[in-house]
């Protein structure tokens, strides 16, 4: 009964079945995508900087983030060069190449801070206090764009930084590693965490305003922005003198060669179907998608490196995704209600319309899967 039910349905209106089936493989791309390649970015971060290289007395730690920072980018620039010059986009800069700079700056330090932080706290906890971010965002975005905030984000920002503490200041038991001979949470390591946290508001708040006003592809931006950070990585690297120390060390240990050009592709290919899914979906479902990846992230980093929880990390995680779920579905009716007015233009045109919202969506949205 129900069979015949279906399929007189699907002779009735077989237009709305193909668009529910489109928008149904469109939205398992998106999820299958981001899922797939950041849970394997988190998983080979973790073991790059926190598993050693080598078997007895010639086992290694890898200790040169910044030469990470220098893989990512190049692979993920190259493949922006060949997706604008595919489809036939311009190459040239649409903002002063100043401003890609700065922004490059900002970010490089936010992902040094992301990988430096692995020597001293896990990945779980790593990945918790990412969730904290709402409250630097906000100061920065009070700061330097003067938006204003309502007292739910407060709120939200207010219970996702209590979970994260309570996750942090309450481990199972210790997790020992070369540079943490104490506690997970050493002193050095939550300030890594606070950098990070402060850079990556920074960097997205940053962005925001230095591009607002410029009418620019979302791939030419990721394009001058990685290109810059090549440059100031390479220089960074070559006044610490650490450039030949690392190249040395994945040459002794092929292994971790491996383990860095796969955490670059994943890292690459992630961006893609990050700005393909908000641009198909919007942010709001973006934000969702991410918001599970962590919790998957950190289930199967439990599980693999063997960390632990405590009944109260358990709880503090509990209220940190709780409050991430809401903030997603407030920030969903609040979009409805906020959205771009038409011109006289798009109006005549909704294409247009709906270039212009993804446009805003991309550009608002920080991109970079390394401070994800």
């Amino acid at each position: 009964m129900n069979i015949n039910n279906d399929s007189r349905l699907a002779m009735a209106n077989p237009e709305g079945m193909a668009i529910f089936d489109n928008k149904t493989s469109k939205i398992a791309i998106s999820v299958v995508g981001i899922m797939t390649t950041l849970i394997i970015y988190g998983v080979l971060q973790e073991k790059i900087m926190r598993v050693p290289y080598g078997d007895g007395d010639e086992s290694a730690y890898f200790k040169y983030s910044l030469f990470l920072v220098l893989c990512n980018r190049v692979l993920t620039c190259a493949a922006s060069a060949i997706f604008l010059l595919a489809n036939k986009k311009t190459m040239g800069p649409a903002a002063p190449l100043y401003k890609y700079g700065a922004v490059s700056v900002s970010n490089i330090l936010t992902t040094t801070c992301q990988y430096e932080a692995l020597k001293y706290v896990s990945f779980p906890v790593q990945t918790l206090a990412k969730s904290a971010k709402m409250i630097p965002v906000m100061v920065w975005g009070t700061l330097i764009m003067q938006k204003k905030h309502s007292g739910r984000d407060y709120l939200l920002a207010v219970f996702v930084t209590a979970g994260c503490a309570l996750f942090i200041l309450y481990p199972a038991s210790e997790d020992i590693t070369r540079y943490n001979k104490e506690k997970e949470s050493t002193i050095w390591g939550v300030f890594l965490m606070i950098g990070y946290l402060g850079f990556d508001g920074f960097t997205s708040t940053f962005q925001d305003k230095l591009f607002k006003g410029y009418n620019m592809e979302i791939y030419n931006q990721i394009f001058y922005t990685t290109l810059c950070s090549c440059a100031i990585s390479m220089l960074g690297l070559l006044i610490q003198g650490h450039l030949l120390a690392a190249i040395d060390f994945v040459l002794y240990h092929p292994d971790c060669l491996f383990d860095i050009t796969l955490l670059s592709m994943v890292a690459t290919a992630s961006q893609f179907f990050i700005s393909y899914t908000i641009r198909t979906f919007g942010a709001l479902t973006f934000a969702t998608i991410m918001t599970t990846r962590q919790l998957i992230s950190i289930l199967l980093s439990c599980i693999w490196f063997v960390h632990p929880l405590s009944w109260k990390q358990c709880i503090g995680a509990i209220v940190v995704f709780s409050s991430l779920y809401s903030k997603s579905f407030f920030n969903a009716q609040r979009k409805k209600l906020d959205l771009p007015k038409q011109t006289e233009t798009e109006v005549d045109n909704p294409l247009l319309y709906e270039e212009k919202r993804h446009r805003n969506d991309l550009l608002s949205t920080s991109v970079d899967v390394s401070s994800r």
